[in-house]
């Protein structure tokens, strides 16, 4: 290969599985990697500035070419735990919802439950930066990532929102995966995917190097996060990308 890939991922706790193999693998040679908040290695991608991204499924519309590389993704088969609609209140008395900047999937994903599965009428606030506190009374907001596992602990109304895509589409939701934005070698796509697949098959080693005192990360890594990026999560996704055509 005539230059390294520009990887770009995200600097989530729920990317730890996925990134802990790179170390010491043969792929490093190939690579350049750089971490960042979702919506912003997607931009990066989109604008070509990197090659190959973990990133928000839902950025691939804006994409003149995409190519999804790897056989692991950030999904869900059930409840998720840290992509959540939290309130003080239940759902049909929530007024405005606080949108999180950092993930255009999600945000596009609570548009679609709001319209087509909870048929709620509340105002949607864009925000570009915390915005935790605004969460009380009729206000409601969605949290993601290791933001969201933290305010578990404060909000009495949890609304997760892979949960619910599973009761509405009853299939499962990817909410990120590794995509490029042209066509890669096969043997840099073969060792990107087996760097990708270390970490998932070590759990107990993620988690001992990844101390988190507000949410147990092992139930979090092999309960609420499902890695593997099945044929069923692939319908899942066309499902999702379908609402946003």
């Amino acid at each position: 290969m005539e230059r390294k890939v520009k990887v770009a991922a995200v600097s989530y706790l729920n990317t730890r599985p996925l990134l802990y193999g790179f170390r010491d693998h043969p792929v490093m040679k190939m690579l350049e990697l750089s971490v960042d908040y979702p919506a912003k290695i997607a931009q990066q991608l989109i604008d070509g500035e990197v090659d190959v991204a973990l990133v928000p499924v839902a950025i691939i519309p804006k994409l003149k070419e995409y190519h999804i590389i790897s056989d692991y993704c950030i999904g869900a088969e059930g409840p998720v735990a840290s992509v959540c609609l939290f309130s003080d209140v239940p759902l049909n008395e929530i007024k405005r919802i606080y949108l999180d900047y950092q993930s255009r999937t999600s945000v596009a994903l609570l548009k679609v439950l709001v319209r087509e599965h909870w048929k709620l009428d509340a105002e949607l606030i864009e925000t570009t930066g915390d915005y935790q506190d605004k969460i009380k009374g009729t206000d409601a907001g969605l949290v993601i990532g290791d933001r969201a596992l933290a305010q578990r602990h404060v909000s009495p109304f949890i609304y997760d929102l892979a949960e619910h895509w599973m009761r509405f589409t009853s299939l499962p939701f990817v909410f990120a995966a590794w995509i490029s934005n042209k066509p890669l070698p096969v043997e840099f796509i073969q060792e990107f995917s087996n760097a990708n697949s270390i970490g998932i098959h070590n759990i107990p080693a993620v988690v001992a190097e990844n101390a988190y005192p507000l949410y147990d990360l092992t139930t979090y890594y092999t309960q609420n996060i499902s890695y593997p990026l099945t044929p069923s999560k692939r319908q899942g996704m066309q499902r999702f990308l379908s609402y946003l055509v």
